[in-house]
């Protein structure tokens, strides 16, 4: 059976963005576009679809890494601010923007929350990744490296 991990990151999300763009629980907010990702950041987005990119993020960190809370997830989205001459501090992401997605994706059945742990996938949301990531990997097949390869 296919999963996450046996397909590359980006073409899974890409893939993921386009099926999220049809579930209609998930719509970004009027203020999407004029919103930083976070403090770090000097410009918003340039995408006009990251909202959709990121739910996708998230729902295969969630998949790969979950119970996971926002904290941890504004820690792994952070950045480094830059500050002139002086040295760049690594600043988290927006947890506004994670916590509208997340919200989101909860009313869209493919997440829910885990006590106070933070959020982990439903089946519906696992058989989801689970289902793309089949499609991914019959579209571009990863190459064979294994214990057996010859350099």
């Amino acid at each position: 059976m296919t999963t996450v991990y046996d397909v590359h990151p980006a073409d899974l999300i890409s893939r993921l963005t386009e099926v999220l763009k049809g579930v209609e629980e998930i719509m970004p907010p009027p203020w999407y576009l004029q919103v930083k990702m976070g403090v770090a950041k000097e410009k918003a987005p340039e995408r006009s679809d990251w909202w959709y990119v990121r739910a996708a993020s998230i729902l295969r960190k969630i998949y790969i890494e979950g119970p996971i809370g926002i904290e941890r997830l504004a820690r792994i989205y952070s950045d480094k601010r830059r500050r002139g001459r002086a040295p760049a501090h690594s600043r988290k992401a927006s947890r506004k923007i994670i916590r509208a997605i997340l919200q989101q994706l909860e009313k869209a059945g493919l997440v829910e929350k885990y006590g106070n742990r933070g959020r982990i996938l439903t089946s519906k949301g696992r058989s989801l990744l689970d289902r793309l990531s089949h499609e991914v990997l019959k579209k571009n097949p990863l190459p064979e490296i294994g214990r057996y390869y010859e350099v």
